[in-house]
């Protein structure tokens, strides 16, 4: 999610207080003895690996699957999840989320967060991702570098859960050495920048200090033993309907597919920033694997040529206020009262005007299984252990 929407959602709360507030929560206390005895909620689907990978997801609302909401208490409502979980489960979508597909890819139930204390298991891995998150500020929730944090505290307490042998629902000590690290975040730090109506210019300086958060994050995990990573680029901010409902539209600034050009194009800079990052990694991490994932590649030929994958309204969100041309409203989220909701969301690219539909992320998420989208050609199946 992108400028801190998610917060807007629920309470204010003043910076200095949140960090003082939740600080145990987020670090010390985030894995409770309940976790060990309550009952796995999730269903279970055919395994199409016979040792499917351990996954530990890093990022913002485009990955988090409730993280929010059991860490601060936000309430999501319906029509959220309305289609495939029929009801709403933390997600900022009408039902799956890329990693989910991902994880259904090599046979891994959906991902917990690591805040939610009455998540049945952490075997198959952890999300660490909340909406709203960044890389800067490194020290607030919740930060890459607080997620990173997070991850340190359960891997320690899993090994020393495991040394009394009382691990069947958290990480074993191989899983984090042969899992996969996925890392899908800096949209909201390009956001945040043109919030303060910095030029693009200024926006495209700022980028080395949020790539720099990234390759710390990464050198953190390979040090820890994570050597299979899975890091994506950021998507075409310029096509959001919230981008075009909200943002002062310079003259020459819209592109011929009615995206922002200057949204885009610092997106694009990050990523090519991003790529080079995975380039000199790899380099110096030469047993590791690094996977750069074009994302952005991947959203907007689906913008672009919309009819051809059966969407119509591709700059429209299905759920928000205001009807066309965006329905979008930043002072009437989806699901407040008053909000319109699409009879069809298979027909929308945007559900809320900031996150993709089901539909859209089943799409995407199959483009990037091909492995056609990454650098190096690798598919997210081949982590098959």
């Amino acid at each position: 999610m992108d400028d801190g929407d998610a917060i807007q959602r629920g309470v204010s709360y003043p910076r200095g207080v949140l960090i003082n507030v939740v600080y145990e929560l987020l670090i010390l206390g985030s894995l409770p003895v309940s976790v060990l005895s309550s009952n796995d909620s999730t269903s279970s689907r055919a395994s199409k690996c016979e040792n499917p990978p351990v996954i530990f997801n890093f990022g913002d609302s485009n990955s988090d699957t409730g993280g929010l909401v059991a860490g601060l208490g936000f309430n999501i409502l319906p029509p959220n999840g309305r289609t495939f979980f029929q009801k709403p489960t933390g997600r900022f979508c009408d039902g799956r989320l890329i990693i989910d597909f991902l994880g259904d890819s090599v046979g891994t139930t959906f991902l917990n967060p690591y805040l939610d204390s009455t998540a049945s298991t952490f075997s198959n891995g952890v999300n660490f991702a909340i909406s709203g998150s960044s890389t800067l500020p490194k020290d607030v929730p919740f930060s890459l570098h607080i997620q990173l944090m997070q991850f340190l505290h359960f891997k320690g307490r899993s090994i020393e859960l495991a040394s009394t042998g009382n691990s069947l629902h958290f990480v074993h000590h191989d899983g984090f050495r042969i899992g996969v690290y996925v890392i899908d975040i800096g949209q909201n730090d390009l956001s945040d920048s043109f919030a303060k109506n910095l030029s693009l210019a200024q926006v495209v300086e700022s980028i080395p200090s949020v790539i720099l958060e990234i390759k710390n994050a990464v050198q953190a995990l390979y040090a820890e033993g994570g050597r299979k990573f899975w890091i994506h680029n950021t998507g075409p901010l310029g096509c959001l309907p919230k981008k075009l409902s909200s943002a002062q539209k310079l003259p020459g600034d819209v592109d011929q597919h009615g995206c922002l050009s200057s949204y885009n194009a610092a997106a694009m800079s990050f990523n090519k920033a991003l790529l080079h990052l995975c380039q000199d990694l790899k380099s110096a991490m030469p047993d590791a694997t690094i996977v750069y994932v074009d994302i952005y590649s991947i959203k907007f030929d689906l913008i672009i040529n919309s009819a051809e994958y059966g969407f119509s309204n591709p700059l429209m969100a299905c759920c928000g206020f205001g009807g066309p041309p965006y329905n979008y409203n930043s002072k009437m989220f989806c699901g407040q009262p008053g909000s319109q909701v699409c009879s069809e969301g298979s027909k929308y690219i945007s559900w809320d005007g900031i996150h993709y539909t089901e539909a859209a992320n089943r799409i995407i998420a199959t483009k990037i299984l091909s492995g056609a989208f990454s650098t190096p050609n690798v598919s997210f199946d081949s982590f098959c252990n």
